[in-house]
């Protein structure tokens, strides 16, 4: 068992402590890289994750600890404490934040630094003739690439990418479509003054990068959009590999309008009637095809050249695929998609588009694509969106909430603006699969709850409840256990 100790203390903790299990302590942490032992000749070998540690969102090094987890123990704890310290502020450039703690398992005892992600970015090893700044990637700890390494350095500087001069000229510049879409989704007139306000300007009348990128022609070649629709579920080669591809350039509002338009314009959207009404089926709910879109293109890194979004969609599904992951650095395995804090790589481009209500400065564009799923009539958990990101990509999945449906649809084809198709489904033609069987089953036992007909046919729970409130014939009499349902007409 062990006891955090402060290395100033030079102490260790005595039996009858309140201990907790060192592998414990590595499950807990975010990011975590060990050593068997101190290489006093090889200092590279473990500097390397210091500086990605710092580089990217802290981390811990325990020194005991073999590559198998096997706990080891150091034999002079104390002295390779101190030669730590001093390899970081010899090797490190600058020296990060960093904390050293002894940890103790019964008779063996092990070094943890601790090391706090860093604001003084990049931070490089320095040793051997080289200057290299490193990264995590996954559990490893690599040199920083190009783009990253311009990504640390205007972090460090506290600028962004959007915010810098550009290369172009102001003068030779035009935005009317800005001006337009501003008018058209605000009733407010773009003044001249808001060149500035808006950061299209710097004040010294310079064009910065984010007044290139919304330029009507914008002069930035990798800002540009590719949409292709394959023929079938993969990129694979066929009889047709694509039934539409487009390649859009311009300003990044154009490129949004053109890319939630081919979306729309080659999928479909399915209705049954209700009443004296309908209900809409989207293969793609319009407000998360908005929200993937328009992250793709506001927070994507456009220091990486050469690397453009792509929309890909597959008759299963749309990958959204944006250069550059999460600004943080981290990984979205494993992690409450509702918990991740909002950090901006463009800040401007991001208030301009929160002037233009396509997007929220707090933002909430995880939750709400999440949120527009699951509350359309086909959903299921098997269809939620993923979300992917490491340090240099990130990809949205979209799923088709109608693939593979077994009842025939009316279909509103929005590429000619026809409707085509017959009422069907099952049940008279105004329920599906699904709903037949959620019929059949509280015909038989009225008494049936919903998480019994979710357990039987294989869905959540919600689905079950969002399927019975669309059938009319169908309500529940009484409250709780002692209630019943109650089959209206035929």
């Amino acid at each position: 068992m062990f006891y955090l100790c402060n290395i100033t203390q030079k102490n260790f903790c005595k039996e009858g402590s309140e201990f907790m299990d060192i592998k414990q302590l590595i499950g807990e942490t975010t990011d975590y890289d060990k050593k068997l032992a101190l290489e006093e000749k090889k200092p590279k070998s473990w500097c390397k994750s210091i500086s990605a540690f710092a580089n990217c969102f802290g981390g811990k090094l325990i020194f005991g600890v073999s590559n198998d987890s096997e706990l080891v123990g150091l034999a002079d704890a104390e002295g390779d404490a101190e030669k730590i310290s001093e390899a970081i502020k010899i090797h490190l450039n600058p020296i990060p934040e960093f904390k050293l703690s002894f940890e103790q398992d019964k008779d063996k005892t092990f070094v943890i630094v601790e090391v706090m992600k860093g604001q003084q970015t990049p931070y490089y090893y320095e040793g051997d003739g080289q200057l290299v700044a490193f990264m995590r990637i996954g559990n490893e700890s690599v040199p920083a690439t190009p783009s990253q390494l311009r990504e640390l350095v205007l972090r460090g500087s506290g600028e962004s990418y959007d915010s810098l001069k550009s290369r172009y000229d102001f003068d030779n510049m035009s935005f009317t479509k800005l001006k337009s879409v501003y008018k058209q989704r605000t009733g407010n007139t773009f003044e001249d003054t808001d060149y500035e306000s808006f950061g299209l300007i710097d004040e010294k009348g310079n064009l910065t990068n984010a007044g290139a990128l919304l330029a009507d022609e914008s002069p930035v070649r990798h800002s540009r959009l590719f949409c292709t629709r394959w023929n079938g579920l993969s990129k694979a080669s066929g009889i047709v590999d694509a039934l539409d591809d487009k390649e859009y350039t311009g300003s990044l509002v154009t490129l949004l309008q053109d890319g939630t338009d081919f979306v729309r314009n080659n999928s479909k959207k399915a209705w049954r009637k209700v009443g004296d009404g309908r209900i809409e089926m989207p293969d793609y709910p319009d407000r998360a095809v908005l929200e993937g879109v328009v992250n793709a293109l506001i927070h994507r890194n456009y220091m990486e050249i050469g690397s453009e979004v792509h929309i890909d969609m597959f008759d299963d599904r749309i990958e959204i695929y944006s250069p550059g992951g999460m600004v943080s650095g981290i990984s979205l395995a494993g992690k409450d998609l509702l918990k991740i804090p909002s950090k901006r790589r463009n800040p401007i481009l991001a208030d301009i588009f929160s002037r233009l209500k396509y997007m929220e400065r707090r933002g909430s564009g995880f939750k709400k694509i999440l949120a527009d799923y699951e509350g359309q009539v086909e959903f299921d958990e098997t269809k939620m969106p993923v979300f992917e990101a490491d340090n240099d990509d990130f990809t949205l999945t979209l799923y088709n909430l109608n693939y593979r449906h077994d009842y025939v649809m009316n279909v509103n084809d929005t590429r000619n603006g026809t409707q085509g198709g017959t009422q069907g489904g099952t049940q008279d033609g105004t329920q599906d699969k699904l709903q037949k069987q959620i019929f059949d089953m509280i015909e038989e036992n009225p008494q049936i709850s919903t998480s019994e007909i979710a357990a039987k046919i294989g869905v959540g729970v919600r689905t079950v409840k969002r399927r019975i409130k669309q059938m009319t014939n169908i309500v529940y009499v009484g409250s709780g256990y002692s209630g019943h349902w109650e089959i209206k007409g035929e």
